[in-house]
């Protein structure tokens, strides 16, 4: 009695089985990374950046104020840099790193700069040696805080560097590689060897059986886990490196105002497809299903022959 029926019946089974574990894996295990792809490169990278202009902007003013006497005019470049810094608060605000809390702590400091350009403007109202201008000079200096102790809070400085931080660690959790995604990916790697391993027998087997070689499509499905597996697993280690990457060069604030665009363009250049590759994610069902589908393809008919033999 022949037990090729039953035998293919098995086959397709763990096959489909197989297929269908191997593309949720894999599946969960991209978006893993990849979620947090896009975020990183258009949110947290950029509010970083933001905070940074925006420090660089309030001390370039105060060097104009420190710089210029009674008669020095505070409404040109003074103004411009203040301007600066409440226009990367606003986009710091609008890129929503750090939620509600993130967005309660720019108009803090949106105010604070308010209070620190009334008593600049106070200030460069008085003669030169008045006590006067060296009180709200002082005053000025207290809300900027360029010259706090470290711990100090409640100056412009100090809650910028705060909401710096806390941007900074959002960043760092998005760029991460926890143990949930170790696993997820070594999960990957078992049933994608064990799928591969499983269509290359089906092959054999039917080869034998039938002497002949298998039609087109069971290959087809077997390059296809063969390549598209490896392929998106090299690219989710590239991504997870220039992210990591991204982070450290955002990690340490710039040295001067300069720097800030360059380390905006090498963030920008590492990670400018990673809208493209997060996007990938769908296909991966979409790659599922077309093992699937020609799986079947090729052996239900060959099953379904023999269940109407078997009923005759």
């Amino acid at each position: 009695m022949s037990t090729t029926g039953r035998d293919l019946t098995r086959r397709l089974r763990l096959l489909l089985a197989l297929a269908t574990a191997t593309t949720l894996a894999l599946f969960f295990a991209y978006r893993g990374v990849h979620d947090d792809t896009v975020p990183l490169s258009t949110e947290s990278a950029p509010g970083i950046r933001a905070v940074d202009t925006a420090q660089s902007a309030l001390r370039q003013a105060h060097d104009v104020v420190r710089d210029t006497g009674a008669e020095g005019d505070t409404s040109g470049e003074f103004l411009t840099q203040i301007s600066v810094a409440q226009q990367s608060l606003a986009l710091a605000a609008s890129e929503n790193v750090t939620g509600l809390a993130g967005r309660h702590d720019v108009q803090t400091v949106t105010g604070l700069i308010a209070v620190y350009s009334g008593w600049v403007e106070r200030g460069g109202r008085e003669p030169d040696g008045s006590p006067l201008r060296a009180a709200f000079l002082h005053y000025a200096e207290k809300v900027l805080g360029l010259r706090a102790e470290a711990g100090t809070e409640g100056d412009i400085m100090s809650r910028l560097d705060a909401l710096r931080g806390e941007q900074l660690a959002e960043a760092r959790r998005q760029a991460a590689f926890p143990w949930q995604l170790w696993l997820g990916w070594c999960t990957v790697a078992v049933l994608y060897a064990a799928l591969c391993g499983a269509l290359l027998e089906t092959q054999w087997f039917l080869r034998r059986r039938f002497r002949r070689p298998a039609r087109l499509r069971l290959p087809a499905a077997t390059v296809l886990c063969a390549f598209g597996v490896p392929l998106l697993a090299w690219q989710t280690l590239r991504t997870h490196r220039a992210m990591t990457d991204s982070v450290a060069e955002v990690r340490v604030p710039p040295a001067g105002p300069d720097a800030i665009p360059v380390v905006a363009d090498e963030v920008q250049g590492a990670l400018a497809d990673a809208r493209f590759w997060a996007s990938l994610s769908d296909w991966i069902l979409l790659g599922g299903a077309v093992v699937v589908a020609l799986t079947l393809w090729v052996l239900w008919p060959r099953i379904a022959l023999y269940r109407y033999r078997g009923q005759r």
